[in-house]
């Protein structure tokens, strides 16, 4: 089977979510919340940046798109984003305390199961066929995790809560076929600043000396750009057309 477009923009992602860990190292001496609230505020600023500077017309269209959409569709699109934001915000959260709190191996487990529970959702919640050749992907996959965890039960099941968050996502964003998804990434982002900000005492966060921090602004833009809007769009522009189980396979 030859690759296509998206299965590359798949591969893309999830390559370069394997090096996360790296910059997200550099700042373990700052509380997670510290790190969830400027990666948001920077990512959500940066795709502000690039709509209002060429993209102001699609916005346009997805909001007249999403007007002239049976009541239905309107409420499933506007269900689907919102929850999709509250899992981005989870699953960002979860993946800072585990890699600086728990342990880098923690991170990279959730990497290795999250095609696995996505396959597996896809299936069970859409309906999603598999062939045997998944099957077998996906009881090979489960094996590995299951023989790098031994021993470690702890990192397997903080991997499994930080991996679902990231899947249930996948999964509830199947459901915006369609539509523009640099568009409703902003929305989602939009949703996660105005969660955020009146969490961020009780996360730990600082916004007013975050912003005197260079050291901060350098690596959580770094973050932004490279490891958050970059790979986000790849992997959703990949959901437009592979079905889950080619997450596993």
């Amino acid at each position: 089977m030859s690759l296509s477009r998206h299965h590359l923009a798949a591969l893309a992602a999830f390559l370069i979510w394997g090096f996360f860990p790296i910059p997200l190292r550099w700042l373990a001496g700052y509380p997670s919340g510290q790190i969830l609230f400027f990666r948001i505020l920077l990512s959500l600023l940066l795709l502000l940046l690039i709509h209002g500077l060429g993209r102001r017309a699609t916005v346009r269209a997805v909001w007249a798109q999403w007007q002239a959409a049976p009541p239905a569709e309107r409420r499933q699109v506007a269900l689907s984003t919102g929850v999709g934001g509250l899992l981005l915000t989870s699953n960002w959260l979860l993946f800072i305390y585990v890699v600086n709190q728990v342990s880098v191996q923690a991170g990279s487990f959730a990497y290795l199961i999250c095609p696995i529970l996505t396959a597996l959702l896809g299936f069970a919640l859409l309906g999603e066929k598999l062939r045997t050749n998944q099957w077998v992907a996906i009881g090979l996959s489960a094996l590995s995790c299951a023989l790098l965890g031994a021993g470690q039960l702890h990192t397997l099941l903080m991997s499994l809560v930080v991996a679902s968050t990231y899947a249930i996502y996948l999964i509830s964003q199947r459901r915006l076929q369609g539509y523009d998804r640099l568009v409703l990434l902003t929305v989602q982002l939009l949703l996660a600043a105005f969660l955020i900000l009146p969490l961020a005492p009780l996360l730990g966060a600082q916004p007013l000396a975050g912003l005197h921090d260079t050291h901060l602004l350098l690596v959580t833009g770094l973050l932004s750009v490279g490891f958050t809007v970059l790979p986000l769009f790849l992997n959703l522009y990949a959901l437009n057309v592979l079905p889950s189980g080619r997450w596993a396979s």
